[in-house]
């Protein structure tokens, strides 16, 4: 077995394999208890004296009061933060502080030993809350700290790389600022057995207000303790909480000036003439398939998070029917000019009807006034020598002539009298009303 192969080896005198497990060489008292490493009650080698029964399987205290822990963190990076998967990455320095009267020793110095011997201690049972998936540094070794003080106390520290959940709220992108968190909880030991706390407060956490993030700024952050409850108990809790303000500056190079950009290309249209239509049509698509290009863009980087009405959604929106509206305006423009050239016909035909009307009834009516009141002796003057069939109209040709005239009145409350006018008042409102949408959008979403 390994106990009778260490033995022997032991007994043969061969010490190499013991002087490689002896961390601090002038703390070897007892080369004799080197067997008891290998026991339940194992013994640290070098503090055999101290470690004489210890049990790393019952916590300080244990069946008596809680175990004080105390906690500090480290954050030397933030590496990335998805909103697709809404996380966020960090590597972190854990710091566990703790009191074991069982390792208590004359002297006011400190220990610092191999991490390989946290193997033969007891230490919390400490996990991260909403992690997706974590590990622990190991080149050249396990990065890990044992530092043991006079009194008892523990120092364990841990060089942490972790992925946690971060729940966003992205109605407000790229405006938005996000609150995460990093939580740190007992997995076994409810409040009953241990206690966690915060080295000290605000000051446990070191390294957050200095890191340069690509899209974000940490605005502030702040430490709390709280508890779990669960079905097996309460659980004490730890939790790092911070801020973080999306830089807009970016996005707005990237998205709003470009897209700003093709709405006033878009109204140069109204400063062309109507009868350029290859021009005006030609502005009017480029300006909405390069919109169209625009917005696709901006929502292939966030494929996952389409389901959220973001705020960089609802501009690019409102550029996109300004831009079609500068289209649409010059269809209304060019049909009611076509319009206004084919009505010119139809008013010339309908006026020429008009004359001959008025100028039959002023000869039907000056040649009765005549008859009755001339009348010459040589020459006799009758109504029937007049033939006046050919110059009055048929009844349903009258009827006919009026209801188009009623028609031709009721269209031309909707035609536009001047089509040009339709490009003046365009080049000064579209301008004013896009500034007021603007004004309403950042007011909003800057200070609401």
């Amino acid at each position: 077995s390994l106990y009778r192969l260490y033995e022997k080896e032991w007994e043969g005198g061969d010490c190499g394999l013991l002087l490689r497990l002896v961390i601090y060489r002038p703390c070897l008292i007892c080369l004799g208890h080197f067997k008891n490493v290998l026991n339940d009650t194992t013994s640290l080698p070098g503090f055999e004296n101290l470690t004489v029964g210890y049990n790393k399987y019952l916590r300080p205290y244990f069946g008596g009061e809680p175990v004080q822990i105390a906690m500090s963190l480290d954050v030397a990076s933030i590496s990335s933060i998805s909103e697709s998967d809404m996380d966020y990455t960090a590597t972190v320095y854990l710091r566990q502080r703790w009191t074991d009267p069982r390792l208590v020793f004359h002297g006011n110095k400190s220990f610092t030993l191999d991490a390989r011997l946290v193997e033969l201690l007891w230490v919390p049972d400490t996990y991260i809350v909403e992690s997706k998936k974590s590990f622990l540094h190991d080149v050249t070794v396990g990065n890990r700290l044992i530092r043991l003080f006079s009194n008892g106390t523990i120092l364990y520290a841990l060089r942490i790389t972790t992925t946690v959940a971060c729940n966003m709220d992205l109605s407000k992108y790229p405006m938005d600022t996000q609150t995460c968190r990093l939580q740190l909880e007992s997995w076994g030991y409810d409040e009953n057995d241990v206690i966690f706390t915060w080295l000290r407060g605000n000051d446990s956490v070191h390294g957050i207000e200095k890191l340069r993030l690509s899209q974000y700024t940490v605005e502030r952050y702040y430490t709390l303790v709280s508890k779990s409850q669960q079905e097996t108990g309460s659980y004490p809790r730890l939790i790092l909480q911070f801020e973080l303000r999306r830089n807009v500056l970016y996005f707005i190079l990237e998205t709003y000036v470009p897209s700003t950009l093709l709405v006033m290309l878009s109204w140069v249209s109204f400063w062309i003439t109507l009868d350029s239509v290859p021009a005006r049509t030609c502005i009017g698509v480029t300006t909405v398939l390069s919109m169209t290009t625009l917005m696709i863009g901006s929502r292939s980087s966030l494929s996952k998070t389409n389901c959220f009405i973001k705020a960089i959604d609802v501009y690019l929106g409102i550029c996109f029917s300004f831009i079609f509206g500068a289209l649409v305006e010059y269809a209304v423009a060019h049909y009611s000019s076509s319009q206004k050239c084919a009505a010119k016909g139809p008013a010339n035909e309908l006026t020429k009807e008009m004359e001959e009307v008025n100028i039959t009834n002023i000869l039907h009516s000056s040649i009765t006034s005549y008859k009755r009141k001339i009348s010459f002796t040589s020459v006799e003057i009758s109504s029937d020598n007049v033939n006046c069939s050919d110059l009055t109209m048929k009844t349903h040709e009258k009827i006919k002539c009026v209801l188009r005239n009623k028609m031709h009145r009721i269209i031309g409350y909707f035609t536009i009298q001047n089509p040009s006018n339709v490009d003046h008042y365009s080049k000064l409102l579209f301008p004013l009303f896009f500034m007021v949408v603007n004004v309403f959008y950042w007011a909003y979403y800057l200070y609401f």
